[in-house]
């Protein structure tokens, strides 16, 4: 009697163990479908950041990094050169950042851009030259705009006219990643960098489109990610608020070297540079905005008050990687200017501050004008919203000794 007591105790507790399983089971099941990493990631307020790979025989032909900030809904591109020249892991030696790349595991070649920017990227989406052929098609053409008629590539006769054009995905594939002896390597850049603008902006017109259910299975399968093809939807649909025109890409940039019989692209300043570039242009996506400010640039002229040649220029080049707007770049009225200053005339303190960060210039002058000023004054001759004068104590970087 008690055996069979013993063995109706154990059938019910096994019962109750496997109801139990099965409830987790189901609990679990329902979790995972409801949570999603893009979710996740906007309701942490957080910035993403999402690696885009165009891979032709599985390599990259161009990589960017979109960091999105779903708060301002604001974005920005960084374009990671294939010949950037850095200290492998996999490989310990400098070498070209695409040697790091294995279309079956990226996570070398992301981890590689990880430490380059000093961030975390969230997610990947790769696409294959061969599917952009379709995912364009599907996206029923890509406008863009071809500055100069091309003709020929490799002995073929390919007529990509210039001006406003809508290219179909035979034509896309192409234009995205040809390459053509004679064609400057900054203008190939600039050609791609447009590319891919365009390419996100037709898939924001589209998207409403994108989500029927028949077409969005067929669209996301054309990508490789480390999402689900829901989870990847999801992104694409919250892309719909970047205003990609206005979108900046900022190439990562640095000296031209030649490192083992190779040219490569050396980062500035040992790589601090541009992890200083990403820093501020993710304090831009994540300041708020008044209401009664706008999001536009500084726009800057630059004067060099030193005996320093070209050295106006190449501040220049440095402050434009920030996304600042040079409009002009001159002489002083002296070339023997001790310190470094900064005039400014725009009425956000929080912008110039972030500027006279950026070269650690402490040496600030105002000279903003009061609307009563201003209707006094006739035919003002426009000046720019900051005046950098270059002094002895800036090295090319920042202020020293201020």
């Amino acid at each position: 009697m008690k055996l069979k007591l013993f063995k109706g105790d154990a059938s019910f507790l096994l019962l109750i163990l496997i109801i139990i399983l099965i409830g987790l089971g189901v609990g679990f099941s329902i979790y995972t479908f409801r949570s999603n990493p893009v979710d996740d990631a906007l309701a942490a307020n957080r910035v993403i950041n999402i690696l885009f790979v165009l891979e032709n025989e599985k390599m990259p032909v161009s990589t960017y990094v979109l960091m999105y900030y779903p708060v301002t809904r604001r974005a920005a591109i960084f374009d990671i050169p294939g010949n950037l020249g850095l200290l492998i892991s996999r490989i310990n030696r400098v070498d070209r950042i695409d040697r790091a790349y294995d279309p079956a595991r990226i996570g070398a070649y992301e981890s590689e851009i990880e430490k380059l920017l000093d961030i975390d990227i969230n997610f990947s989406v790769v696409i294959a030259k061969e599917n952009l052929v379709s995912i364009v098609d599907l996206l029923e053409g890509v406008e863009i705009f071809i500055p100069s008629p091309v003709s020929q590539i490799d002995d073929e006769i390919i007529l990509f006219p210039s001006g406003m054009t809508i290219l179909d995905g035979d034509k896309a594939s192409l234009y995205a990643t040809y390459n053509l002896s004679d064609e400057d390597s900054e203008t190939a850049v600039f050609r791609r960098q447009r590319f891919f603008q365009s390419f996100l902006h037709r898939q924001n017109q589209m998207n409403e489109i994108l989500n029927n259910p028949s077409m969005s299975k067929m669209y996301y399968s054309y990508f490789k990610s480390n999402m689900t093809q829901r989870t990847l939807r999801l992104l694409f649909n919250e892309f719909v608020y970047i205003d990609t025109n206005r979108i900046g890409i900022q190439s990562v940039g640095g000296t031209n070297r030649e490192v083992s019989g190779q040219r490569l692209i050396i980062p500035l300043w040992d790589g601090s540079f541009i992890k200083e570039v990403v820093r501020q242009t993710l304090e831009t996506l994540t300041r708020e905005i008044e209401a009664h400010q706008t999001e536009r640039s500084l726009t800057v002229e630059i004067q060099n008050g030193t005996a320093v040649t070209g050295l106006a220029g190449r501040t220049a080049d440095m402050l434009r990687s920030f996304g600042y707007d040079i409009i002009s770049i001159s002489n002083a009225d002296q070339n023997n200017y001790d310190a470094t200053l900064i005039i400014h005339r725009s009425g956000d303190e929080n912008l110039v501050r972030a500027f006279a960060d950026i070269i650690r210039c402490k040496n600030i002058r105002s000279e903003i004008i009061s609307v009563e000023e201003l209707a006094e004054l006739s035919n003002i001759e426009y000046k720019a919203d900051v005046t950098l004068i270059l002094g002895r104590n800036f090295n090319g970087r920042h202020v020293t000794g201020n």
